[in-house]
């Protein structure tokens, strides 16, 4: 009997957490995911930050490509003519992207040019823009050098 008598309050005796536990560990588990939930936004804002930036970088790197390809005219003799106003022209690499290009000499340096670029775009349906301002020599562009000495046989000088 004395058994069974200690059987029956062994199932009395309550096992288990109290309330003030669960709420405790439900209110870590809350500020654990909501600190969880901020890093991937922030991260994911980063990583966008990162995208619009490499993709800026590239246009403006498909721009000078350009500009140093285009801005100064071969003459018929073969010479380097003076700069071309450049206004509107959209950039192949870059959809939607379109820049002018405004070239003046300098000086005190007979051959070298100040060009400023403006860039614009429309991105969610609002018009964003960049200026920046390069230097580039009165020279034979590295593509046309390369035709010449490639295709056209010209050996350079």
């Amino acid at each position: 009997m004395k058994h069974f008598a200690e059987q029956g309050r062994a199932r009395t005796t309550a096992s288990g957490f109290t309330i003030l536990e669960v709420v405790l560990a439900m209110g870590i588990l809350v500020v654990g995911m909501t600190v969880l939930l901020s890093l991937f936004t922030f991260g994911a804002a980063l990583s966008r930050s990162a995208e619009m930036r490499t993709s800026s970088a590239g246009a403006v790197d498909a721009v000078l490509a350009d500009l140093a390809e285009s801005l100064f005219p071969l003459l018929p003799d073969g010479s380097v003519g003076p700069p071309r106003a450049i206004e509107k022209r959209p950039l192949p690499a870059a959809p939607g992207v379109v820049y002018s290009a405004a070239a003046e000499e300098n000086p005190d340096r007979p051959g070298e040019f100040r060009v400023d670029v403006n860039m614009w775009w429309e991105g969610a349906g609002v018009r964003r823009g960049k200026e920046f301002t390069t230097i580039l020599l009165q020279e034979v562009s590295f593509g046309e050098r390369m035709r010449r000495r490639f295709v056209e046989g010209e050996n350079e000088k």
